[in-house]
């Protein structure tokens, strides 16, 4: 069924208007578009330093109230300047961006009355992790790239201190993180100490030859002062903070309901993460669906392993055999690269449009792996010559099995974040927002619908692989659970976990570290599942709609054509397509 909004854009598709009419409306919206773009940029330095803008690489993001006062009144006026356009003038591909920029505006304005801002630390990162993760993303072609990284970390104090404003400023409203959360946080900042010096030079290690020496030298000498002179004083008053005024004011409760307005708090997330109406107890009973059907799956791939005792005992061997497990870390790696490898190979038979931006396989820094997850991607930047990046975590190697790293490496790399965000933004056709919008339903469902696509490649060999993948997708079943349980429902971390523990072969470390994570980002692990479902269910009824017409290359290639768009709109982008295709 399609949403009012996706009918919407439908209609816009077949509805006919006069030439000079629709000439008049599509260039006003051009004139918003490109507003909205010089917003967005000032804003977002990050995604704008990626995209090769020179002055946005020497800047870090405003998180002031002051400058979240002054977005919202920019976003407010273009608002209206859009609204005053004549939708049914338009067609096409600008009436979904007319429509889609009217939804991401709303959306927007309505989080920033909410002031997520209050809230700048995470599940053992935060705003104090956002130098590190900057440095290894950073690459140094240019005397004026390295006066940029410079003028970045000269900015890092003032962030550091707007920053912590903005977490007191949570703490006066009943707005904290609990104690678990803080406790991984804490320690982190305090691990960074040792290696700051170190971590934040890390993008003037390599200069290119065009650098004399000497200069070369004087940028690290320069970096090296910044660090110690302002930014790790910075960090340690970051400590003390944490310490003496954070942690007493911990929440006491794990989920999102017990905070002042938490409930609606949550409900946008909901809203915002899923792009649907969902509600949260319709995402709970979705999740309980997913888990009884997985589970079914599992029990048949256990059967085919010739395993005759219990699901329980067969997760008891998984956990415990030593063939599962590899003995060091480079092994680790090196089996990763080669199902990685493998992957690249069958991507022609899937995909008629393949990335041209390559990408690497790094391990994630010892300071942040004990409470990171099992990996994670970075995107690469075109702009700036630089791969995207599967990041592995190489430390308890007992935890990481390697019958997930097939499901876990063409979720992270291809045909998962990597082949879909690299397509983005080589769409120059789209315009700045299209191909840099951060819809998580859409990126992390198909990260986990390219989890399933590694039957149709080859790359699940065993049962045991196969096993699990599935492991993965009730990993993702359970998310559902949980995550509504802990901030819906009121659930404490051990009825979150028996969803988990019960059904999955995640390793004891893992659902921790997990668990910490839904309750540190609410709503944010509600995506993956239901962007995977909504990709599996247009594929489905694209199959049988077309019959022997049906082909998969073309139907991937539609399906990310259009950048990183809500599910209502994809839905109606891609029945719109199956039509086309009669």
């Amino acid at each position: 069924m399609i949403r009012p909004f996706a009918a919407a854009l439908l209609a816009f598709v077949v509805v006919a208007s006069p030439a000079a009419a629709q000439s008049r409306a599509e260039s006003r919206l051009n004139d918003a578009i490109a507003r909205y773009e010089q917003i967005d940029r000032a804003a977002d330095p990050l995604t704008s330093g990626s995209e090769g803008s020179r002055e946005a690489l020497r800047r870090l993001p405003d998180p002031s109230p002051e400058a979240r006062v002054a977005l919202r009144a920019q976003l407010a006026e273009l608002r209206g300047d859009l609204a005053r356009i004549d939708a049914r003038r338009l067609s096409g591909e600008a009436a979904l961006n007319h429509a889609y920029l009217l939804r991401l505006i709303d959306q927007r304005v309505e989080g920033i009355a909410l002031d997520f801002d209050r809230v700048p630390i995470s599940n053992g990162d935060g705003f104090f992790t956002l130098a590190d993760y900057l440095a290894q993303v950073t690459p140094i072609q240019s005397a004026d790239d390295a006066e940029a990284w410079l003028a970045r970390l000269d900015a890092l104090p003032l962030y550091y201190q707007r920053s912590i404003a903005n977490a007191r400023r949570g703490i006066e409203t009943g707005y904290t993180q609990p104690r678990i959360v803080v406790d991984r946080a804490l320690a982190t900042a305090r691990a960074q100490v040792a290696t700051m010096v170190q971590t934040l030079q890390t993008p003037l290690r390599q200069m290119p030859s065009s650098i004399p020496a000497t200069q070369q030298e004087e940028y690290r000498s320069r970096a090296r002062a910044i660090v110690e002179q302002r930014i790790l004083p910075e960090h340690h008053a970051l400590i003390a903070f944490l310490e003496n005024e954070y942690l007493p004011a911990a929440r006491p409760g794990i989920g999102l309901s017990t905070v002042p307005n938490g409930r609606d708090l949550y409900s946008y997330l909901v809203r915002s993460y899923t792009t649907t109406g969902m509600t949260p107890e319709e995402i709970h009973a979705l999740g309980l669906s997913e888990v009884a059907r997985i589970r079914a799956a599992m029990d048949t791939e256990i059967a085919a392993s010739g395993f005759t005792g219990t699901f329980a005992e067969f997760q008891r061997f998984l956990r415990t055999d030593p063939r599962f497990y590899a003995q060091t870390p480079e092994d680790l790696v090196e089996k990763a690269s080669e199902i990685a490898k493998r992957a690249d190979g069958q991507l022609p038979r899937l995909f008629g449009m393949i990335p041209r931006l390559p990408y690497d396989i790094r391990v994630i820094p010892a300071e942040s792996a004990e409470g990171a997850t099992t990996a994670y991607y970075t995107q690469g930047s075109p702009a700036l010559g630089m791969a995207g990046a599967y990041w592995v975590n190489t430390t308890r190697l007992d935890q990481r099995p390697l019958y997930e790293l097939p499901a876990l490496t063409l979720h992270e790399a291809v045909p998962g974040h990597h082949f879909q965000i690299a397509l983005a933004q080589e769409l120059d056709q789209l315009p700045y927002f299209r191909r840099n919008a951060s819809e998580t339903a859409f990126i992390e469902g198909w990260g986990l619908y390219a989890e399933s696509l590694g039957e149709e490649m080859g790359i699940y060999r065993t049962p045991y692989e196969r096993f699990g993948r599935l492991s993965y997708e009730m990993w993702r079943a359970c998310r559902l659970v949980a995550d509504t349980g802990i901030h819906w429902m009121g659930w404490d971390i051990e009825q979150a976990r028996r969803c988990f523990a019960e059904n999955s072969a995640l390793a004891p470390h893992n659902i921790q570290t997990e668990l910490e994570r839904y309750i540190a980002t609410p709503g944010q692990a509600l995506a993956y599942k239901i962007g995977e479902l909504t990709m599996q269910r247009l594929r489905d009824e694209a199959e049988q709609a077309l019959g022997a017409r049906f082909d998969v290359r073309a139907f991937h290639d539609h399906l990310l054509s259009a950048g990183p768009i809500p599910m209502d709109v994809l839905e109606a982008r891609m029945q719109a397509w199956v039509g086309t295709q009669r």
